[in-house]
Formats: C-alpha cells, structure tokens, sequence
C-alpha cells in the first residue's frame, strides 16, 4: 500500500524560497516605477512597465496588485507560516490634510508611499497595503530571507530615518511604527478577486501594537527580538481584544550602548536606539497655498 503524502506547495514558496520569483523580486525593485506587483515586484508605472506589461506582466484582472504571471501561476489556498509583520501610520493626517490646500497633502503622503516602498523593497518585503495614511509590510524566510525577523525590525528604524527622525533638519512627517512575528495565515485570499496577503492574530497585533506608537517610535513585540534591542525599555500595551498587556520594546532612531547586535540589511539599521519620551519635533510644513 503506498501512502499519499499531501504536500502544500505554498509551505516551500513562503519557507524554503522559489529560486525564480527571489531572483526577480531582486531584479524589478531597481526599475522604476510604481505602482508594483506585490509579489514579483515587477514594477506597472513607467517605461519599464510598458515594456514588461508585453510580455505578461501587467496588472491581472483577479487582482490589480498582482501582474498576471504571478496571479496564474500562484497555486490557490496558501499555508500557516511564521511571519514578521510591520505597520506604519502617519500621526495626525486628519489635522495635516486640514492645514494647506489638498494637493499638498497628497503630495506630502506620494513622498510617504514613495520612501516607505523605497525601504521595504530593500528590506524584501512583500507590501501588502498601502492605504490612506498607513501602510502594512510582510516578511516571510521564503522571500525576505533567514533573517526576515531583523529584516522587519531594521525596515522599521529606516523608515523612521527615511521620513527625517534622527536629521538635522528632524522629520517632515510624524510617523509611528509597529513590528510584530508569529504563526499566520499566508497566500490567496478572495473569490473573483484574489489578494496575497497574511491574516491571523499576529497581524491583528501588529496593527493594534501600532495605534500605541507615538512619533519617532518604532514598537518591537518582545517575542520578536529580545536579544537584539541592546538597553531599549520595554512598555506594556493593552491591547483591545487582548486580556493580558503585550510587553514591547520602544525603539527610536539613534545610536545607542547594547544595540550592536542588530543584523542590519542595510547600513542605517544599526543605528536602533532606545526612544526619549517625548517625541521630536517635527520640521514645519510649507503651506501649499501660501505660494
């Protein structure tokens, strides 16, 4: 009698990695522009999304987040992995988008979107939404690396650098960020229209983790990196939905003693520092209608 043995293709995809789609998410993150497939990274904006658009990258039609090539050969269902989840939120865009004209505030949220993919491509992370004044990012072994828990914490601290935290000048938007890991669901999602996306109780966290970020704060569950926030203090946060606090560490955007051994993606990752308890001061906005 030969045993069956029922394999999920999506457990070596989102662990093990897909030599193919590592290769191209690593090759299309240097063409611009976007908007891109949030798989592949195939970029849909610009010259180069023209062209490859030709060739069977264009935006499919289950899902306009996906280029059709990804949306075809994707299996259905998806598989239960462990996750590094990250949120971004612009603090105050209700009073923002109140003092200067419309076109300003779009504006100042395009040079978000556009410094928010920057740093998350190059942390090979799979952006799951982009939405108003947030932001959601993903990081699976499979497709952001071995290390994709640093990844998700380094991503975190360069975003705050990339909005100003840390600058002479301080930043040009306030932001507060989240990073959360755990067992998710990850893959297809939907009937007629299809998502990639991750769903469970770690992104719920991580979202929720995000609402208790102030300005210039990067919020790390403990479980994700205790051995790689050096002197960072910790804060507990009541969560709704959550009986017991969920014990975080606070991290800001500048050197500090016993943060050495964070695994940086990228130069600025090292630079994780425990946050003051005020938050810094944010740059002034040019009104947009007084010019």
């Amino acid at each position: 009698m030969v045993t069956v043995i029922d394999h999920n293709p999506w457990d070596s995809v989102l662990t093990e990695g897909h030599a193919s789609l590592v290769k191209a998410r690593r090759m299309f993150r240097y063409l611009p522009s976007a908007p891109r497939c949030k798989l592949c990274n195939n970029p849909f904006g610009g010259p180069a999304g023209r062209v490859l658009a030709v060739a069977g990258f264009s935006p499919s039609r289950k899902n306009p987040n996906l280029c059709s090539r990804c949306c075809d050969a994707l299996p259905a269902g998806g598989a239960e992995v462990d996750v590094a989840v990250l949120f971004a939120d612009v603090r105050g865009s209700t009073a923002l988008g109140q003092r200067g004209a419309a076109t300003h505030f779009a504006a100042l949220l395009n040079r978000f979107y556009h410094a928010a993919t920057h740093t998350l491509l190059r942390h090979d992370a799979v952006i799951d939404k982009l939405i108003g004044d947030e932001v959601m990012a993903f990081f699976v072994r499979g497709i952001s690396g071995p290390g994709y828990r640093s990844q998700a914490v380094a991503a975190g601290v360069e975003l705050l650098e990339a909005v100003g935290y840390g600058s002479d000048r301080g930043p040009w938007l306030e932001l507060g960020v989240a990073v959360n890991a755990g067992v998710a669901y990850v893959g297809n999602v939907g009937g007629a229209v299809v998502d990639f996306t991750a769903l469970g109780d770690p992104v719920n966290v991580a979202a929720r983790m995000q609402q208790h970020a102030a300005g210039g704060e990067l919020l790390v569950a403990a479980g994700v990196a205790d051995e790689r926030v050096g002197t960072a203090p910790r804060r507990p946060l009541n969560l709704r939905g959550h009986a017991a606090p969920v014990d975080a560490f606070v991290l800001g955007t500048e050197p500090a003693p016993g943060c050495s051994n964070v695994q940086p993606a990228a130069r600025s990752a090292s630079s994780v520092r425990p946050a003051s308890h005020s938050a810094p001061r944010l740059a002034p906005i040019p009104d947009a209608s007084a010019s």
